[in-house]
C-alpha cells in the first residue's frame, strides 16, 4: 500500500479548525481508495513569529523538502504586520520550491446558488492559472526618504521568458485535457514594456498547441465577464497579481471565498507543492467552529490529484457537491452546519 509524507501547517486562525476538519475527510478517501498519509504537524506562522521572532526555523524549508506535499491553513494575526507573512512564509516557500504554478478552480457546486442570477454550474467552471513566482509580487523595491517631502517608493515588476514560458506550458497542457481555450488576461496597452513582453511569449508558446485556442483579454474586460459571461472562460493564464485578484473574484461567484481551493504547484515534482484554501486566517472567527472548510477540503483533493490519486481527488469533489445537493450548508453560505459537521457529512457519503 503506497503511503505519502505530508508536512502539515494549520498556520494561525481557523486554520486550527479547518486542517484538522480537511484531514479526516482526506483519511477517509485513503482508506476508501488504499493508500496511506502520514502527517508532521509544525506550528510555524503569525503565532510563532509572536512568541520566536520567525514564522519558520531556520532550516524550516530544508525540512519541508523531505516531504511529498504540504497541506497548509492561512497565516497572519491582526497583532503582526501583514506585510510579513507572505514575505516570511507563503512567497519563502512558493518561491524556494519553485512553485511557479498557482491552480486555482472556480466550479459552482450543484446543490448552491451563484450570486449570478441566471448563472448554473455549465457557465461557471473554469480555472485560473496564475503566475506564482515572478511578476508584481517578487518585492523588488525600495523607499527613497520616505518621511520627507519628496519621499517615494518603488516596486519592481519582473517577467523573465523562462518564467513566462513554463507556466504557459502548463496552461496549455492544461487546456488540452479540458475544453482547449486558454484566456490570457492581461494589460499590455498600458503596461507596455513587460506584459507585451508577457503576451509575446506567450504567443509563441501557442504555436506549439495549434488544437487550442488563445484569446487575449485585458484585465478590466475579464472581471467584468467573470460576473456578466463567467462561461467564456475555461483556462485563464495570467500575471501574480491578476491572478490573486481574480480568484477571489472567482470565489465569490462560487457564493464564497470559503469555497476557494488552490495548490501552489511545483508541476515537475523536484520540491513539494504546497496546497491551501484562497481564503486567510480570519482570527475574527477563529475558535467558533463556523469556518467553511470546503477550500481545505477542495484544496486536500488537489494535492491528492497531484500525488496521483485521481480517483480518490474526484470522489471528495462528487462527495461536497452531493452534501450541498442535500441542502447542508455552512453559516456563509446561509446554512447552520458546523466546520465540523460539514466534514463528516462528507465523510458519510465518501463511506458509503
Amino acid at each position: 500500500m503506497k503511503t505519502y509524507q505530508l508536512a502539515i501547517v494549520p498556520g494561525d486562525g481557523i486554520g486550527h479548525e479547518i486542517i484538522p476538519a480537511a484531514l479526516k475527510v482526506l483519511e477517509a478517501a485513503a482508506n476508501r481508495f488504499g493508500f496511506n498519509l502520514n502527517y508532521t504537524f509544525f506550528d510555524w506562522g503569525a503565532g510563532r513569529y509572536i512568541k520566536e521572532g520567525a514564522f519558520m526555523p531556520e532550516d524550516g524549508l530544508e525540512t519541508l523538502k523531505s516531504f511529498d506535499a504540504v497541506f497548509f491553513g492561512a497565516v497572519g494575526l491582526t497583532e503582526v504586520d501583514d506585510t510579513l507573512p507572505a514575505k516570511l512564509y507563503t512567497f519563502k516557500v512558493r518561491t524556494a520550491f519553485q512553485q511557479y504554478v498557482n491552480y486555482r478552480p472556480v466550479k459552482l457546486f450543484k446543490g448552491l446558488e451563484s450570486p449570478l442570477r441566471n448563472k448554473t454550474s455549465k457557465e461557471i467552471d473554469f480555472v485560473v492559472i496564475r503566475e506564482n513566482n515572478e511578476g508584481e509580487f517578487v518585492q523588488s523595491g525600495a523607499f527613497f526618504r520616505p518621511e520627507s517631502p519628496e519621499g517615494l517608493a518603488t516596486d519592481t515588476s519582473i517577467f523573465t521568458r523562462k518564467g513566462i514560458e513554463r507556466v504557459a506550458h502548463f496552461a496549455f497542457q492544461l487546456a488540452q485535457k479540458r475544453r482547449k481555450k486558454v484566456t490570457n488576461v492581461t494589460k499590455s496597452n498600458t503596461l507596455i514594456h513587460s506584459l507585451k513582453y508577457w503576451d509575446s511569449v506567450i504567443s509563441e508558446v501557442s504555436e506549439q498547441y495549434p488544437d487550442v485556442k488563445l484569446e487575449k483579454m485585458y484585465i478590466d474586460n475579464a472581471s467584468a465577464n467573470f460576473i456578466l459571461h463567467p462561461e467564456y472562460f475555461d483556462v485563464i493564464l495570467t500575471t501574480n497579481l491578476f491572478g490573486d485578484i481574480l480568484s477571489d473574484l472567482g470565489g465569490g461567484i462560487m457564493g464564497s471565498l470559503g469555497l476557494g481551493g488552490s495548490g501552489n504547484l511545483n508541476p515537475e515534482k523536484e520540491f513539494p507543492s504546497m496546497f491551501e484554501p484562497i481564503h486567510g486566517s480570519a482570527p475574527d472567527i477563529a475558535g467558533k467552529g463556523i469556518a467553511n472548510p470546503v477550500g481545505t477540503i477542495w484544496s486536500g483533493a488537489l494535492l491528492l490529484e497531484h500525488l496521483g490519486e485521481h480517483e480518490a481527488a474526484n470522489h471528495i469533489i462528487n462527495a461536497v457537491e452531493n452534501v450541498f445537493e442535500k441542502g447542508i450548508k455552512t453559516k456563509d453560505l446561509g446554512g447552520t452546519a458546523s466546520t465540523s459537521e460539514f466534514a463528516e457529512n462528507v465523510i458519510s457519503v465518501l463511506n458509503q
